[in-house]
């Protein structure tokens, strides 16, 4: 007899996504947004639902990722509107009627992380801006030792500096990371400090706070708002180690995707794990696996859409020497926010008008720093990292041997969110980065995800059709 899929969602307060396994395994896991083209959607979109139900079968039962009730009891407390939310309703509208189990945000938010981990001992850390009531907590293997409870939160604090900076809270952190690079830290840290210290709720933001603060001091609040969550981090990284006695790490919640603080995590761990989608989008995987308390036999972060055929690597490697960019939307798409090849805008780094260019064509602003991708045996020839290196996730930010020589994939601090490929990973990709190092000299490759600023992804052949008709690069 066949075994029934069961399915997990995070849905209803932003970036919604489903996932879905059989047993141990992972068969497909998407955020939302893909399908309905709206970014950090926060429902489910019928279109993925409907895909899912065709290609894997009708769920036996759904697994939410937190606890309503609780939750409702904290909005009530912060006088938000629309307290309560039904899963079972929820999912009614789609037509799904099975039954419908409640798990914990921050359980969730571990569980993604542990039971995808290389680790069978490990500590757990979760930092996001809120749960239900939690905002931080730190874990024994799955064993909850710690919490820091709402309304202090580190991750709500990030998120009030990013609205402060006129940016999308919850959405737009990640520029404010970038940001942070051209501005001078010093400037507004003791007022951030004493801010956060307060205890002060910055749920709503903290423009009361911050009035005389205008448009041309934004990148130093950004560079000083990253200082804070940077010491902050590191205390509560010795917190962890202390309180747990482990030497491997796991690091879960939206505040891990802060990779420039996550270089911090080897001064206190021998060895660490970060899944690729650490987010809410990545807890409908947490909700099954906290449910099941098992392993997810987890094999690569290509969960999402698939736009079934052969990598095009002989096109994409004349649309490179030809023009110097293009797209890439084949395979199933990334589950996460990272394009890491299936989804991607690929770009010779050599040369500042390459970034000038990809940022016009992104629509994005003109500071923002793009990614590179390298093999990963090669890592340790133009990166200041150890041999042995690997980043497959872009999870890091690392210095740059030769930033003369790519200087489209260089921060304004000489950093670069390294992507490494090896073979197993993705054959394709790690065969189209050795033909072109082969044709060019050139070892590195840009790689930013196949998206227009405030759109998501591409997801389909459509989307990819659009693009290039669009915007003038050619997607295979």
């Amino acid at each position: 007899m066949r075994v029934k899929v069961e399915w997990g969602v995070s849905a209803g307060t932003h970036d919604a996504s489903l996932c879905v396994m059989r047993n141990d395994k992972i068969l497909f896991a998407s955020h939302s947004e893909r399908f309905s083209k709206k970014k950090n959607d926060k429902d489910l979109h019928p279109d993925m639902i409907s895909y899912a139900v065709r290609k894997f079968g009708y769920p036996s039962k759904v697994y939410w990722y937190e606890n309503p009730l609780t939750k409702a009891t904290r909005k009530i407390y912060a006088g938000q509107k629309n307290v309560w939310l039904s899963p079972k309703q929820y999912m009614t509208q789609y037509n799904i009627l099975c039954p419908v189990v409640w798990g914990n945000h921050h359980e969730s938010h571990a569980a993604a992380g542990y039971y995808t981990s290389p680790f069978d001992d490990a500590a757990v850390l979760v930092i996001d801006a809120i749960g239900e009531w939690t905002t931080t907590s730190i874990w024994n293997n799955m064993k909850c030792v710690y919490k820091k409870r709402y309304p202090s939160s580190l991750g709500l604090f990030y998120s009030a500096i990013t609205d402060r900076c006129e940016l999308k809270p919850n959405e737009d952190e990640y520029i404010l990371m970038g940001m942070a690079a051209y501005g001078d830290k010093t400037r507004f840290y003791a007022r951030l400090k004493d801010l956060y210290d307060s205890g002060v709720n910055l749920h709503k933001g903290c423009w009361e706070k911050t009035l005389d603060i205008k448009p041309e001091d934004y990148f130093d609040l950004a560079a000083s708002a990253q200082a804070l969550y940077e010491h902050e981090l590191a205390k509560l990284l010795r917190k962890t180690r202390d309180l747990t006695g482990k030497t491997n790490l796991v690091f879960m919640g939206g505040c891990a995707l802060n990779c420039l603080a996550n270089t911090m995590i080897d001064n206190y761990f021998d060895d660490h794990w970060i899944m690729p989608n650490p987010g809410d989008a990545g807890s409908s995987l947490g909700a099954l696996l906290a449910a099941k308390k098992y392993r997810a036999d987890w094999q690569t972060p290509y969960l999402g859409y698939d736009i079934v055929g052969d990598y095009p690597v002989d096109d994409l490697l004349e649309e490179l020497l030809t023009n110097k960019i293009v797209g890439v939307a084949n395979g199933r798409a990334e589950f996460g926010p990272r394009a890491l090849g299936n989804r991607s805008l690929l770009a010779d780094p050599r040369g500042t008008e390459m970034k000038d260019l990809v940022n016009k064509i992104k629509k994005r602003q003109e500071f923002r720093p793009f990614a590179p991708v390298v093999l990963e045996e090669q890592a340790s020839e133009f990166f200041h990292v150890k041999q042995g290196f690997a980043s497959p996730y872009m999870q890091h930010v690392v210095r740059c041997k030769f930033p003369e020589k790519f200087p489209a994939i260089v921060h304004k601090d000489g950093t670069s969110r390294v992507q490494t490929i090896n073979k197993d990973q993705h054959a394709g990709l790690y065969d189209l980065m050795v033909r072109y190092t082969e044709a060019t000299g050139c070892p590195i490759l840009l790689n930013t995800s196949l998206n227009i600023k405030g759109m998501p992804m591409v997801n389909d052949k459509e989307d990819a059709k659009k693009f290039t008709e669009k915007y003038g690069v050619k997607v295979f």
